[in-house]
């Protein structure tokens, strides 16, 4: 008896080291002291077709400055391009472009926004005294879905997000999402990329695609537990059922 009892304690401690394993984040970081780590993956953001920018500028002239600036002839609507976000500001186009009231046409795919800045800069000289201009994305958003806290659209405040913060922002992956096999998806230059992630390896934050992009898509795949546990629950609701009906015959049948 005691033989036996002492296999089903083993039998439940293996199960519960092997939940652990499947549920802890970085498992293989030594736990002892700091580890110190050079951040070379992060690449800052390039503008692309369908960004949105907002730029602002301004100037020791300031009615010259104005017809630049959003309310005052510069600009496009967002709700006029085809967003529903309805934001106002220089929506990139496929070439790469947006257009700006007597610069005309400027080329700003493929340029950081700090490039780009200074771009519009250098071909505003020519109209105003010492131009300063603001520019920032302001379309940035990232999709989660799947077996997460909070499944949706998140928009980002500045230009930099990393994988496990937009997780957090989810609120988390629920004890039965799987961490070893996250998929990413990300459209660049006409392609669709499917990258897999591994939440429980440390690997992962040196990997190229711990930075997230502008339009990246989350999904986090439930584990065979949970489809297990509905339908288990579906079972024994269906066996439930079956069993009050059949009570329900025999009850009209012999009253």
């Amino acid at each position: 008896m005691k033989n036996h009892i002492y296999f089903l304690l083993l039998m439940l401690l293996f199960c519960s080291c092997k939940g652990y394993k499947q549920v802890a984040y970085f498992q293989d970081l030594n736990k002892d002291g700091v580890i110190n780590q050079e951040i070379k993956n992060y690449t800052t953001l390039k503008l692309q077709k369908d960004d949105l920018l907002s730029i602002s500028i301004s100037s020791i002239e300031p009615k010259a400055a104005a017809v630049y600036n959003i309310g005052n002839g510069g600009g496009v609507s967002a709700v006029g391009m085809g967003s529903s976000s309805g934001q106002d500001g220089y929506l990139i186009d496929e070439n790469g472009e947006i257009q700006i009231p007597t610069l005309g046409t400027v080329k700003v795919g493929g340029l950081t926004t700090s490039e780009a800045k200074i771009l519009i800069t250098k071909k505003l000289v020519p109209f105003l005294g010492n131009p300063v201009v603001n520019l920032k994305l302001i379309n940035f958003k990232i999709s989660i879905l799947g077996d997460v806290g909070a499944p949706g659209v998140y928009p980002i405040q500045g230009e930099r997000i990393s994988f496990v913060e937009a997780i957090s922002k989810a609120g988390d992956l629920n004890i039965s999402g799987l961490r070893k096999n996250i998929l990413l998806v990300r459209e660049t230059d006409g392609a669709r990329k499917f990258i897999r992630l591994d939440l429980n390896d440390k690997d992962i934050f040196n990997s190229p695609y711990y930075y997230l992009q502008p339009n990246d898509v989350i999904y986090v795949q439930p584990s065979n537990s949970k489809y297990a546990a509905v339908d288990n629950t579906t079972r024994n609701i269906s066996f439930a059922l079956s069993g009050i009906s059949l009570l329900l015959v025999l009850f009209t049948t012999f009253k």
